[in-house]
């Protein structure tokens, strides 16, 4: 089956905005340089800076005059804003997610799934003083990559697991050698059995993260809450208690998000 982008007039520059678009908000407030953004979106520098000029005259991107750097526009903002009462969970649970910093001291995250990634889009600090910054609002990972990513892609009918390792061949290149597909499946399996995902410093050396799938109405993993916090917070005599509280507060968000969505 083609790409639509291979058949459709006019699809492939669209994709390729749409990339850059993605690659722009995922930088949050710092923005990133033309260089940077051309080389992940696999483009040209002429050809990124082109893209990044014709949406800056949309105002979809806006670029700072002292840095060069790429933002977000404000026209992200009001198609956001539009999408919000459709998309955005946030609302519901915001106090769950700071319900569990609160009671693990450790930073606690929303995650939602967009196509073959996770997208964070709530980040609630725990007490404790040394913190990981591995994710943030915006950060966006492949799934399988980061717990929550491996959280929501275990609890997938496995012909969607083996379909997405087949279309993902370089994640072992991206991330490392325990991203190759016979670890990733190890992993998932793990994650079945145990009810919550692990990583165990895989992306960054030190920095651990738990995962937990929180379910929509047909009950599919549709995001997932996640904990992360350094290495030795994360031991076995402590790691157990850190997995119920982490499936007890994503129980109560698929319970509430199922809820408010039969009204």
């Amino acid at each position: 089956m083609e790409h639509p982008s291979s058949t459709v007039p006019g699809a492939q520059a669209i994709a390729r905005a749409a990339r850059l678009l993605r690659l722009v908000s995922a930088a949050g407030a710092e923005g990133r340089g033309v260089r940077e953004l051309a080389h992940e979106a696999s483009l040209s520098r002429s050809t990124a800076h082109r893209l990044l000029t014709a949406l800056r005259a949309e105002g979809l991107v806006d670029q700072d005059e002292r840095t060069a750097r790429w933002l977000a526009g404000p026209e992200l903002f009001l198609m956001g804003a539009a999408a919000a009462p459709r998309y955005d969970i946030t609302h519901v649970a915001g106090d769950i997610v700071r319900s569990l910093a609160v009671k693990t001291e450790e930073s606690a995250f929303l995650s939602v799934r967009r196509g073959d990634e996770t997208v964070c889009l709530m980040r609630e600090e725990g007490s404790f003083p040394i913190r990981s910054f591995v994710l943030s609002e915006g950060v966006r990972f492949p799934l399988g990559v980061a717990s929550a990513g491996l959280a929501i892609l275990s609890f997938l009918p496995q012909p969607e697991v083996d379909a997405y390792l087949g279309r993902h061949t370089d994640l072992a290149a991206r991330w490392g050698d325990v991203h190759d597909a016979d670890p990733l499946r190890a992993r998932i399996g793990e994650t079945r059995d145990r009810g919550y995902a692990v990583n165990p410093g895989l992306i960054v050396p030190g920095s651990w993260g738990l995962g937990a799938a929180v379910f929509d109405q047909e009950g599919r993993p549709a995001w997932a809450l996640s904990l992360t916090g350094v290495e030795f917070r994360f031991g076995p005599d402590r790691l157990p208690e850190l997995g119920r509280l982490l499936l007890a507060h994503a129980h109560q968000l698929t319970t509430r998000i199922q809820s408010v969505r039969r009204r």
